[in-house]
């Protein structure tokens, strides 16, 4: 086991990762940016380091400085959370080039899922179900308008370096191509420094279903269930549940082994998540792997019962996993607390928190970094904080959130606890009858 594990991150997740360690009696090291030097995971590690600036790429992004850190404190291992360096092939590869351990897959398997195009060529050989679409990249116009007739519109052209809904486009008849692939092609090269493009067919009225995984050194994989991130505002997620309104055993089956199938057949060893699309028909298509820890990783864990952190920190030390797949037992709800302006297109709302009072009591967990008095820096994403509740049944957790959201009480910024709180109440939402497209009908009252 590890005896020094440096986080190559921020905020909640680097907090988080922190509480596993200290449990597990590993000593840990923060870094931080300018911004974040009175940031809780700074005053709870048991080393802290400045890396830099308050930009990402003067801190958080640059790895030199990170490897500097890890020297001067001995830290024998990485773990990077999600964001910034967590599925950058490169930081894993120098990390192991120097000895310390990465907290996460290898740098080949990180390739082989972290590109859409070979992620997909992989799954097909693998026998997991993928939505149709073209075998390679979009050479030209011509070669797009010409693929789209033989799946036949709707179309998406997606980034192959894609992530966020940066570089995506959808098309719903001919003469919107040209448009589209240019606006794609601009997006990709400046998201992401690579404009390659690809196609696929559009999936209508589609929920976003994920299954948790994970794999060990051994060769062992096992699920722990899906999550229905299907709440989600260009292609960002806002809500996350576990189980599924919509999922069935029979799916459940279907897309647990499908999910198996695609981490063994890149020998995964971690925790990561196999993301589908589901169509109103049931029918599942493989969307992409995310070669991390989710942000959305507390709702497994309330209802499996399932340190999914601790779990990686010993996959990664070289311990086998159970190899049990896992249903959930309870329903979970988590709902992300950004400061954002939902009255106002939710428009990032940076600054300082003058009061502050999380809610409690039976089945609430708040997964949060802030305090009152905390300045939120407008150089990193919005989140203030994960609120998750857990009960027997579905209409309970919602109810519990729905009392916990009254109780959360955060001053000084704008947050997004006002759509929650309607969210709670929507009568589609109660009854599961949404999509990914739903909240492009919801309004603020």
């Amino acid at each position: 086991m590890f005896t020094k594990i440096l986080i190559a991150n921020r905020g909640e997740i680097a907090l988080r990762i922190i509480r596993t360690c200290r449990e597990m009696g590993i000593k840990t090291v923060a870094v931080y940016s300018t911004a974040d030097k009175d940031s809780l995971h700074v005053k709870f590690a048991d080393e802290a380091v400045c890396i830099g600036g308050p930009k990402g790429v003067e801190s958080y992004l640059n790895i030199p400085h990170i490897m500097a850190a890890c020297e001067i404190t001995n830290a024998d291992a990485v773990h990077p959370g999600y964001g910034f360096l967590a599925e950058n092939a490169k930081f894993a590869q120098i990390c192991a080039d120097h000895g310390i351990k990465f907290i996460g897959p290898t740098p080949d398997m990180i390739n082989k899922m972290g590109d859409k195009i070979t992620a997909k060529e992989t799954m097909i050989k693998a026998g997991v179900p993928v939505v149709p679409g073209g075998e390679g990249l979009l050479e030209s116009v011509e070669a797009a308008k010409k693929l789209a007739k033989e799946i036949v519109y709707p179309v998406i052209i997606k980034a192959t370096a894609g992530g966020g809904g940066k570089g995506m486009r959808v098309v719903w008849k001919e003469d919107e191509i040209e448009k589209a692939f240019g606006d794609a092609k601009m997006e990709a090269a400046a998201s992401f420094k690579n404009d390659g493009l690809y196609m696929e067919k559009f999936v209508e009225e589609p929920r976003h279903i994920e299954i948790q995984v994970a794999g060990d050194q051994y060769g062992n994989v096992c699920h722990l269930s899906e999550r229905d991130c299907s709440i989600q505002r260009r292609h960002q997620k806002l809500v996350e549940e576990s189980p599924s309104p919509f999922m069935t055993p029979e799916l459940r089956q279907r897309m647990g082994d499908a999910a198996i199938k695609a981490a063994s057949a890149i020998n995964y060893e971690s925790v990561g998540t196999i993301e589908f699309l589901v169509d109103k028909h049931r029918n599942f298509y493989f969307m992409e792997m995310n070669t991390r820890i989710q942000v959305e990783h507390c709702v497994t864990e309330e209802v499996v019962s399932y340190d999914l952190i601790k779990e990686q920190i010993k996959i990664a030390a070289g311990e086998k996993i159970s190899g049990k797949n896992y249903e959930p037992k309870l329903h979970a709800i988590e709902c992300r607390i950004n400061a954002e302006d939902p009255y106002n297109d939710f428009r990032p709302s940076p600054g300082k928190i003058t009061v502050l009072h999380t809610p409690g009591g039976h089945g609430v967990r708040v997964d949060s970094h802030v305090y009152a008095g905390y300045v939120i820096p407008p150089y990193y994403d919005s989140m203030i904080g994960k609120l998750i509740t857990v009960a027997q049944t579905r209409e309970e957790a919602i109810n519990t959130m729905y009392r916990a959201l009254s109780e959360y009480v955060i001053e000084g910024v704008k947050t997004t606890i006002p759509f929650h709180l309607q969210l709670m109440q929507n009568e589609d939402f109660r009854k599961g009858n949404f999509t990914t497209k739903f909240l492009e009908s919801f309004k603020m009252k």
